[in-house]
C-alpha cells in the first residue's frame, strides 16, 4: 500500500458549467480521472437530444422524475433510481415530472464522446 498522497483537487462548480445555467460537463482527462460525467438541472419538459456513445453510460437521478429512452424501451425512473444503458445504443432522457430533474450522467471514459442521431 502506498501511504504517499497523490495530488487532489477539488473542481469547483463554476469551473465545468455549461452554458449560464447550474448544469456541469466533467471531462476525467482533465482532471486525472478515468471517468467523465454530466451533471444535469433541468426544468419539466426539458431534457437531452437522441445520442450514442463507444461506451455505457450511467445515470443516477438525484431528484424528480426522468424518463429514459435506451434502443426502442422507455422506463421511469425516479430520485435514488440508477439506469444504465449499454454502449453503441441511441438514448435520451426528459423531466417527466412537474419540478425540478436532476441527475448525474456518468460515462465510463476519460473523455466524452457523444454521436448525436438525426
Amino acid at each position: 500500500m502506498n501511504s504517499i498522497a497523490p495530488d487532489v483537487a477539488v473542481v469547483a462548480p463554476e469551473e465545468i458549467r455549461l452554458g449560464t445555467g447550474n448544469g456541469r460537463r466533467f471531462e476525467g482527462a482533465e482532471h486525472g480521472a478515468g471517468v467523465s460525467y454530466f451533471y444535469v438541472d433541468n426544468q419539466p419538459g426539458q431534457g437531452s437530444l437522441l445520442h450514442w456513445h463507444p461506451y455505457p453510460e450511467t445515470w443516477v437521478v438525484l431528484e424528480g422524475d426522468a424518463a429514459f429512452t435506451v434502443g426502442d424501451r422507455t422506463i421511469t425512473a425516479t430520485a435514488g433510481d440508477t439506469i444504465t444503458g449499454p454502449a453503441f445504443v441511441p438514448h435520451r432522457f426528459e423531466n417527466v415530472g412537474s419540478g425540478t430533474m436532476r441527475l448525474i450522467g456518468i460515462h465510463a471514459s476519460a473523455i466524452i464522446i457523444q454521436t448525436v442521431v438525426d
